[in-house]
């Protein structure tokens, strides 16, 4: 029992001398005990070597928003597949043109549409695109639906049991001859 009622008359005596001292020290809010905290005054810029007068805050730095470069998209007749047989653990590349549909295995690939950015911009390649798998009673199932990243591969890949599919680029041409449809438009 004595040893408690010291320690608590310790603790107190404590606190009485540390809280009177911490209240006495000058500074920002927040920066109270930092020892050589110096902040610049409110509304002026320093000069090379010029001291700051302590428990002043900086002046906020204000630059001009700069005008948001607009994105530019170039649309692509062609979009450029990979694909991989996991039983065979062969890579396919394959071009598909723009609203038509190649076989991949089980899978058929629809490009809806393929998008580029221009060389001197940041590379990003994206399309939407459709999937559909054949199953084995020949009944058509859609697997997949969405964009694509070529940049990001497995963010929005294919991925089925047997076949992954995945964007590569974007494409002008292709050595695969245009369908019909595309040399009619």
């Amino acid at each position: 029992m004595m040893l408690s009622a010291k320690r608590s008359l310790m603790a107190g005596l404590i606190a009485m001398l540390i809280i009177p001292a911490a209240q006495a020290q000058e500074g920002p809010q927040g920066f109270e005990g930092i020892q050589g905290f110096d902040t610049p005054p409110q509304g002026e810029q320093l000069q090379p070597g010029q001291e700051v007068p302590q428990g002043q805050v900086p002046a906020p730095e204000t630059e001009a928003p700069q005008p948001a470069v607009p994105v530019q998209r170039i649309k692509n007749p062609v979009a450029e597949f990979a694909g991989i047989d996991k039983i065979t653990g062969r890579i396919i590349n394959f071009d598909v043109y723009v609203d038509e549909t190649v076989q991949f295995g089980a899978l058929q690939v629809t490009p809806r549409v393929c998008y580029a950015s221009p060389e001197n911009q940041e590379p990003k390649t994206d399309s939407f695109v459709e999937v559909d798998e054949i199953t084995l009673d020949r009944k058509i199932r859609r697997i997949f639906t969405g964009w694509m990243f070529a940049e990001s591969p497995g963010l929005n890949a294919v991925e089925h049991p047997v076949y992954d599919v995945w964007l590569k680029a974007c494409k002008k041409t292709s050595d695969v001859p245009a369908p019909e449809a595309a040399k009619a438009n």
